[in-house]
């Protein structure tokens, strides 16, 4: 692939982002593959030595801000005109209803979502609280010479302990994967898929 069909492809395939960021990633591979030819390298190696285009667009979606998707989809492309700006006034009382029940169905799943993540922390807290209580709870039993009944408290305290540090990374992972769905999600909404060739 020669330079210029690779910066063609780039720049379709950042369709949806913010122009000049668009503009500075064509420039910065653009400059990539010019040091690259400079140096004696082929052209066609150069470009396929800076990975797929799939890649790089994964990548700067990555990297960019989901506010910046956000204002670039938002931001008018166009003035409406006259009988489009009478069709939004008259269609009012249909799509604005409509809107507001989207936004709260989309509002109560990702609510939902962050309390499954919250009672997993309730749990933690309370395999913490056990092990806390059946520690310092065999002490007296102890002093007070029932060794069966502080050895039992014991070990229920240690078992807690137990699942309290295994919870820790049951709960990191389930935030970790709503974070990620979340930024998935908003950032899906808001950026173009590339269309299959």
């Amino acid at each position: 692939m020669t330079k210029n069909e690779f910066l063609t492809e780039l720049r379709a395939a950042l369709a949806g982002l913010p122009e000049e960021d668009v503009e500075k990633s064509l420039e910065y591979y653009s400059e990539m593959i010019d040091d690259r030819v400079e140096d004696g390298i082929p052209e066609e190696e150069a470009v396929a030595a800076i990975g797929t285009v799939e890649e790089i667009r994964a990548q700067i979606v990555k990297d960019t801000p989901i506010t910046k998707i956000i204002k670039e989809k938002i931001k008018p492309k166009r003035s409406f005109g006259g009988w489009e700006i009478a069709v939004i006034i008259i269609g009012f009382p249909l799509w604005f209803p409509l809107l507001i029940a989207a936004a709260a169905v989309i509002f109560s799943v990702y609510v939902s979502l962050w309390s499954v993540i919250i009672s997993l922390f309730a749990v933690e807290i309370s395999f913490a609280a056990g092990a806390f209580a059946g520690i310092v709870a065999s002490i007296p039993m102890f002093i007070f010479g029932n060794g069966v009944g502080a050895l039992f408290l014991l070990g229920c305290g240690v078992f807690c302990a137990g699942l309290a540090v295994l919870w820790v990374f049951v709960c990191k992972f389930c935030t970790k994967g709503i974070l990620w769905l979340t930024r998935v999600f908003f950032k899906s909404l808001f950026i173009r898929k590339e269309k299959e060739q």
